[in-house]
């Protein structure tokens, strides 16, 4: 198996080739793995299923200890590809407190922290080109429906 890291793979059964596909990636293709499920209302606003995760978005836990538990994403963790959230922590015997670190896949993000210009910039464009790939397709539709009816 190669040692350099293929950006045109695409996908593997061996879980060995996937955990050393997402242990050699690069961080632009980290950041990409950090994606998190978007709320049904969000999903209708953006027209868009995941999204990457940033400090301050407003996130809930659904699987797992601490699920239906909400909070704010305080640390992306590109490195280890895990999320922490404020409010969320793991007592140890000897009292101190340790935040919990959450796989982007078990979360949902409520609310987007949209502070950042660039980040609403691709969330509008995204948008866009959904609504223009939707009315495509709806216009397809009819044209299929007025070829049908003559």
């Amino acid at each position: 198996m190669k040692k350099k890291f293929s950006v045109k793979w695409k996908a593997s059964k061996q879980p060995r080739k996937q955990r050393k596909y997402r242990h050699n990636a690069s961080l632009h293709i980290r950041r990409k793995m950090m994606s998190v499920n978007l709320s049904k209302e969000l999903r209708k606003k953006y027209g868009m299923r995941n999204f990457p995760a940033v400090k301050d978005d407003l996130v809930k836990v659904l699987i797992g200890e601490f699920k239906d538990k909400t909070g704010k994403v305080s640390i992306v963790n590109l490195k280890k590809l895990k999320i922490t959230i404020d409010g969320i922590y793991r007592t140890k015997k000897d009292g101190t407190k340790i935040p919990v670190k959450f796989d982007p896949s078990k979360l949902q993000i409520k609310e987007l922290n949209l502070e950042d210009k660039k980040r609403k910039e691709t969330l509008e464009r995204k948008n866009i080109i959904s609504n223009k790939e939707q009315t495509t397709k709806d216009q397809k539709l009819i044209i299929n429906k007025n070829k049908s009816n003559k």
